[in-house]
């Protein structure tokens, strides 16, 4: 299996890749579909189209978006051509009209406060991350239709498709790749025998589809947007949106910090610059998917402390990218990084492996110290649900971002003074995961219908 760091690592919106990212790509896809389809067939103009929601898009769509999401794909919009415009005015906008327009000669009706249906019944088989769109007639009736999975980290399948891909993912064979690795095993055995890096391996691999060059300026772009997002969550405060009154804190807490350096420690300063990152996410705002929206914070202030508290160097943000990317597509391969699928252990829980192996690696750790801290973060996240209150990406997602990197930096230093040598495997921790993923209640897959979503008492 492959997938790219600029692809498991990419640039979007908040507040979730699961269930505002993937939909937005999805609707897209569709719309480019209709633009095919009104190309070759003739389309009368009480043509309509409709989006319905199945599973836990339905359940938490509401709190995390999609509907504004799909409102955005259908109109032709991406998470990266969103990642710094004013949201609320370019949705008013869209959610005024009644109508798309697909090409030059065709508009199809369409009016998102009606036409995007939360359908709360039994979810699509396949996958909990359900969406069917159509294109109906004047009577109602559909002369064309796609059905839509989000599968975690922003990436979609078709329904032709999820069947045919394992985790389910779009991934090339490891045979097209020099050092194609499908398991943390194969993964060291090929770094001892070659005596590179994980990094290096990874890097070679890229390569074979991206020069050096397009590889570097995409993982500095990608650690830039990562440091914007941190500054910009440490700069502001106010109400996060969604009805729950939460106060942003990551600024008055980074304040602390400043003003009392001495009685601030790692833990305290990872705390601030996640919980930057995630609320950013919960407004909506710009974020790097890493792997998830939910767990964008993780990976960002990891790094983060590593540059701006220990000096750390372009090439080491690039080895920790490369070596959490890494880590981060064994998980998405063998396992899921989505929360609908496994719950939180699969979000926050492989943020916190990805980052705990980027920091071992860029400290100079050992191919089997990387692995060893991987399996340890992971491991104590094993069994985390994801139950966000009301469906919104706040509680309490915003604090676990900032115990995942404190976890993450554990996990690491850990592995460091240790020689690699463990008991469990990487490769056993992520079958773990996924059995513990698909034994768990679909109450607690970001459905919110279990845990603390429904424990919270009302005032």
């Amino acid at each position: 299996m492959f997938i790219s760091v600029l692809n498991l690592l990419k640039i979007g919106i908040g507040p979730s890749s699961s269930h505002t990212m993937g939909p937005m790509i999805a609707a897209r896809e569709f719309a480019h579909l209709l633009k095919k389809y009104c190309s070759t067939h003739k389309v009368s103009a009480g043509t309509s189209i409709r989006c319905t929601l199945k599973g836990s898009l339905s359940a938490t769509g509401k709190g995390h978006a999609t509907d504004r999401a799909i409102a955005l794909g259908l109109n032709n919009y991406l998470p990266k051509d969103v990642a710094d415009v004013d949201l609320d005015t370019l949705v008013g906008q869209i959610w005024e009209n009644t109508s798309i327009n697909i090409d030059e000669t065709h508009s199809l009706l369409f009016s998102a406060s009606k036409d995007i249906i939360f359908d709360k019944g039994r979810p699509l088989p396949e996958h909990p991350n359900g969406m069917i769109y159509e294109l109906l007639d004047e009577k109602g009736s559909t002369i064309f239709s796609e059905t839509y999975f989000s599968i975690g980290g922003g990436f979609v399948s078709t329904l032709a498709e999820i069947n045919l891909i394992t985790a389910p993912l779009k991934m090339q064979s490891i045979d097209d790749f020099p050092y194609g690795f499908d398991s943390a095993q194969s993964m060291l055995t090929m770094s001892i025998e070659s005596g590179f890096s994980i990094a290096h391996m990874k890097r070679l691999n890229e390569e074979v589809l991206i020069t050096g060059k397009d590889l570097d300026q995409g993982m500095d772009l990608i650690w830039q947007a990562m440091k914007q997002c941190i500054e910009r969550g440490l700069s502001v405060e106010g109400i996060l949106p969604g009805g729950l009154n939460v106060p942003r804190r990551a600024k008055k807490l980074h304040e602390q910090l400043k003003e009392q350096p001495n009685n601030a420690d790692v833990n305290d300063w990872l705390c601030a610059y996640a919980m930057a990152v995630n609320e950013e996410n919960a407004a909506g705002h710009m974020v790097v998917t890493a792997p998830t929206n939910g767990a964008a914070g993780v990976i960002p202030a990891i790094l983060y402390y590593l540059v701006v508290h220990q000096s750390g160097t372009t090439q080491q943000v690039r080895d920790f990218l490369l070596t959490a990317s890494a880590i981060g597509g064994l998980i998405k391969h063998n396992s899921s990084i989505s929360g609908a699928e496994v719950g939180c252990q699969g979000e926050v829980g492989s943020a916190s492996s990805m980052a705990a192996a980027g920091l071992c690696a860029a400290r100079g750790g050992t191919p089997q110290q990387v692995e060893n801290a991987a399996e340890i973060a992971l491991e104590h996240h094993l069994g985390m649900t994801c139950d966000p209150v009301n469906g919104l990406v706040q509680i309490p997602c915003i604090e676990r971002n900032g115990f995942g990197a404190i976890k993450a930096f554990t996990a690491s230093s850990l592995a460091m003074r240790g020689t690699g040598e463990h008991f469990m495997s990487l490769d056993k921790c992520i079958a773990a995961m996924k059995q513990t993923g698909e034994e768990m209640s679909e109450k607690f897959k970001e459905t919110s219908l279990g845990g603390l979503a429904v424990t919270i008492t009302e005032c």
